[in-house]
């Protein structure tokens, strides 16, 4: 039979200092580990620990995923950004620099898809859309000299 090889105190220490230097992470340049929010980590304004806290609240439902509130601040985020824009495009078209309710209602009604999703909404001193009814509008004759003879 061959012998046994024995380990050497060395050997031990090595092992030793191997296990201990495992689990060492490496610090980002400034010195101290800055711990990053959700909304970071996904790349959006919308709070994301709020979201997944206002869920849980509501008790929409026992267990709530971690990809939930995540998707769910990305689709407020972009609806908001979308409403934003329109309403922006309206009160540049008014020429003013300040959106107020009535940009936010023209944005929303002349928007076929943003009218569908909001139709049963009513923006508070929003107004409403400028329509006169074709019955309403005086008829042009061709020639006007009908009306003199």
């Amino acid at each position: 039979m061959p012998a046994k090889k024995v380990d050497s105190p060395a050997t031990d220490k090595k092992r030793v200092e191997v296990a201990k230097k495992a689990p060492v992470r490496v610090k980002k340049a400034d010195g101290d580990k800055k711990s990053k929010s959700r909304s970071e980590r996904a790349g959006l304004q919308f709070p994301v620990g709020r979201i997944h806290r206002l869920l849980h609240q509501g008790s929409y439902a026992e267990r709530i995923g971690a990809g939930a509130p995540v998707y769910l601040a990305a689709v407020l985020e972009y609806l908001t950004a979308e409403v934003l824009e329109l309403a922006g495009n309206a009160s540049r078209d008014h020429k003013k620099q300040r959106i107020v309710p009535r940009h936010i209602q023209l944005a929303i009604r002349n928007d076929e898809e943003l009218n569908k999703l909001l139709s049963h909404i009513t923006v508070p001193s929003g107004g409403v859309m400028p329509n006169i009814h074709s019955a309403l509008i005086p008829k042009k004759s061709k020639t006007g000299n009908e009306d003199e003879e």
